[in-house]
C-alpha cells in the first residue's frame, strides 16, 4: 500500500481579528482579572462551553498569539498584565501603542507589515506570499488575509499621525488650488477655472477634501470613501460621468498619493 503523505499544518497564526480578540479578553478580565484559570474556565469566559472543541481551542490560541493571554506549564491560563494596562490606559495614544504591539506579536503579521511598510498589497499578492513563502494552505491563507486586513484597519496601522497629516495637507494645498488643464471631451468644466478649495472637515479625521465650484446645471453625487482608522474622504462626481473622467481622476490621485499608499 502506497504511503499517503501527511497533510502539512499551516504555521501558527490568529484565527480572529485583533478587535474581537480584545473584546473577548475583556470578558475574561472582568471575571478573573489576572488570576490563572483552567483552560475550560477561560474558554467559558470568552464565550464557549468548554475548551474541548476546535473553535474554543483556536480562540484561546489566538489570544495567546496576540499576547493577550499567557499559558503556564500546568495548562492554566491568565490575562496578561499588558491588557490590564490597556484597560486602564489614561489616553488613546497608549492604547494604540499596545494595539500595535499586539498586532505585530504574531510573527507572520510582523513579517508582512515589515515587508509591505507602505501598505498591504492586493489579496492575490498576499495569498501568493502566504502559500509559497510562509507555507500556509490555500484555505488558511484566505482566512488569514481577512483577519490581517480587519486587524490592520482596527488599529489604523498605516494611518499618518495627526501632525504629519497636517503637514501633508499644507504641502498639497498649492497643487490643489491650481485648476487642471481643460479637456474638451470632459463634462467636468474645469476650463472655467473653478476655485478648488482644500478643506478639513470636522468628520474627516484630518483628511483634506477638495471641492470645486461646478456649474449650477451639473448634477453632483457625493460619494463617501472609507479610509483606515475610521476616517472618511468624499468624492464629488458630476453627472454624466465618462471613462475619460475616471482615468483623469485616477491619474491625479496617483500623482498626489504616490508616496502615501494605504491599506483598504
Amino acid at each position: 500500500m502506497a504511503n499517503v503523505p501527511l497533510r502539512k499544518k499551516s504555521p501558527r497564526a490568529p484565527s480572529m481579528a485583533l478587535d474581537e480578540a480584545i473584546e473577548r479578553t475583556a470578558k475574561a478580565y472582568a471575571r478573573d482579572r489576572l488570576h490563572p484559570a483552567p483552560a475550560d474556565v477561560m474558554a467559558q469566559h470568552v464565550g464557549y462551553k468548554n475548551a474541548n472543541n476546535g473553535a474554543a481551542l483556536q480562540a484561546l490560541a489566538s489570544l495567546r498569539y496576540y499576547g493577550l493571554m499567557d499559558r503556564s506549564a500546568d495548562g492554566m491560563m491568565s490575562v496578561t498584565k499588558a491588557f490590564e494596562s490597556y484597560h486602564y490606559a489614561p489616553d488613546e495614544e497608549l492604547k494604540r501603542k499596545l494595539q500595535i504591539a499586539w498586532l505585530r506579536s504574531p510573527q507572520v503579521f510582523a513579517d508582512l507589515l515589515d515587508k509591505y511598510a507602505q501598505g498591504l498589497p492586493s489579496d492575490p499578492t498576499l495569498r501568493h506570499e502566504l502559500i509559497t513563502q510562509k507555507h500556509f494552505s490555500p484555505a488558511a491563507a484566505e482566512s488569514l488575509i481577512a483577519v490581517l486586513r480587519r486587524s490592520v484597519a482596527f488599529v489604523g496601522y498605516f494611518a499618518k499621525p495627526a501632525d504629519e497629516a497636517s503637514q501633508m495637507d499644507n504641502e498639497w494645498a498649492p497643487a490643489l488650488t491650481q485648476a487642471p488643464a481643460p479637456i474638451a471631451s470632459s463634462p467636468l468644466a474645469f476650463a472655467e477655472e473653478p476655485a478648488i478649495r482644500p478643506a478639513v472637515r470636522p468628520d474627516s479625521g484630518g483628511v483634506a477634501v477638495a471641492t470645486a465650484n461646478l456649474p449650477l446645471d451639473v448634477e453632483v453625487d457625493k460619494i463617501p470613501i472609507r479610509l483606515s482608522g475610521g476616517r472618511r474622504a468624499w468624492l464629488y462626481v458630476p453627472s454624466p460621468f465618462y471613462i475619460g473622467d475616471k482615468e483623469r481622476i485616477k491619474a491625479q490621485v496617483d500623482l498626489l498619493l504616490a508616496d502615501d499608499e494605504d491599506a483598504t
